[in-house]
């Protein structure tokens, strides 16, 4: 019902990505993409090639005059960073210029160079290393952009922040709502405490001084789900199952936590089920904790979904580390890379942008629908009867 694909390298000529499954009649516009890819690209810690990107989308099919069309949606986000690396990433074959390209041949530790070499027999390791990097997240943010704008018509709304860089840790518990979300917004970390923000720079400071790198942990929640997205019958329909398969995907993220996750483990079991109540003038079931973080059995339960994700230090070190070279097989220092040094507050959005299009997935499979008003139709449809029960 609703899927994606992205293509591209990080220094070739663009990004793009086709997303199929949107109804027809969803006003939108490049700006809504490009507000999103400017979150992505903030963040303190970024590394030089931010300064070079202007990241903008560009829509080639499945939009006209702001409207979609109920067909594949195609974009395309140029790399400005193209034009000094034309030679390098030529699709075509200049002859003797192509031939004095020098090969890559020192894999970085934590990075996909050596595993893709072998499995797909290459000599020269940047035709791992360009799909392989993080560049590819644009696209896909650009993909949860438009999903967004889809959960936005009805009232779903998602939300990120970074709560661990390193060992520091922001406040613990928050309520996403808007008021305080202007907050995060404007913070360079995406955190809430200004003492623990000042302790985080400091921290990142230090780590690139060293040429070394953080990672850290961010979450993200989205409230206004109805009851009933994915389900109980098939392992692979699961909702939790689906969400954290997306989070996992995103490069460098290690681990993923719904709800009170791990902390969970470590509790009886009735300090950890979130019991039932039911408000008789709102005519809807309701808890008083959330620590399933929006899900049981699969499925939604009408509370908001929280996730947590760990990402690790990024594999892309300015301080190079020791590794072996594919030809020769000696020992050597892997290459060093321009890098960031620290990018949990970006990844935080690439995180809010992976869980709208599973959320608009789930919304698409249980709801349907050709255009925009058919869904909405149906989808109030479903309230009423939810209501009732």
């Amino acid at each position: 019902m609703l899927r994606y694909l992205t293509g591209g390298e990080s220094h070739g000529r663009s990004l793009t990505a086709i997303l199929e499954g949107i109804p027809a009649g969803l006003n939108l516009s490049s700006k809504d993409v490009d507000q999103e890819l400017r979150r992505r690209q903030r963040g303190y810690g970024r590394g030089q090639r931010m300064k070079i990107e202007k990241d903008k989308a560009q829509f080639l099919s499945g939009v006209r005059l702001e409207k979609t069309l109920g067909t594949p949606i195609t974009l395309m986000i140029e790399n400005l960073d193209w034009q000094n690396w034309q030679d390098v990433m030529a699709s075509e074959n200049k002859g003797a210029d192509s031939q004095n390209i020098p090969l890559l041949t020192y894999p970085r530790p934590g990075h996909a160079d050596l595993a893709g070499a072998i499995k797909y027999d290459f000599d020269d390791l940047r035709n791992v290393l360009e799909r392989a990097s993080a560049r590819e997240t644009a696209a896909r943010v650009a993909v949860g952009a438009i999903c967004k704008k889809f959960l936005a018509q009805f009232e779903i709304r998602i939300y990120s922040r970074v709560i661990q860089i390193g060992k520091i840790k922001d406040i613990t518990q928050w309520q996403p709502v808007e008021a305080r979300y202007e907050l995060i917004e404007n913070s360079p970390l995406r955190c809430l405490d200004k003492a623990k923000e000042k302790e985080m720079i400091a921290l990142i400071d230090l780590a690139k001084k060293e040429g070394d790198s953080l990672g850290g942990v961010f979450e993200v929640a989205v409230t206004n789900l109805p009851i009933g997205l994915g389900s109980y019958i098939q392992w692979d329909l699961k909702l939790d199952a689906r969400l954290a398969y997306a989070i996992m995907s995103i490069q460098a993220i290690v681990g993923v936590e719904i709800g009170s996750g791990f902390t969970a483990a470590e509790e009886f079991g009735s300090r950890v089920q979130d019991e039932i109540f039911y408000d008789q003038s709102g005519s809807k079931f309701y808890r008083k904790t959330n620590n399933a973080g929006g899900i049981e059995g699969g499925m939604s339960n009408g509370e908001p979904i929280i996730l947590k994700a760990a990402m690790k230090p990024i594999s892309s070190l300015a301080r190079a580390l020791s590794s072996v070279d594919m030809v020769s097989k000696k020992a050597v220092k892997a290459m060093k890379q321009r890098a960031d040094i620290c990018v949990v507050a970006a990844a935080s959005i690439i995180g809010e942008a992976v869980v709208a299009f599973e959320l608009a997935r789930a919304m698409r499979e249980k709801f349907g629908g050709d255009s925009l008003r058919e869904v909405k139709r149906n989808y109030s449809s479903y309230l009423d009867y939810v209501r009732k029960r």
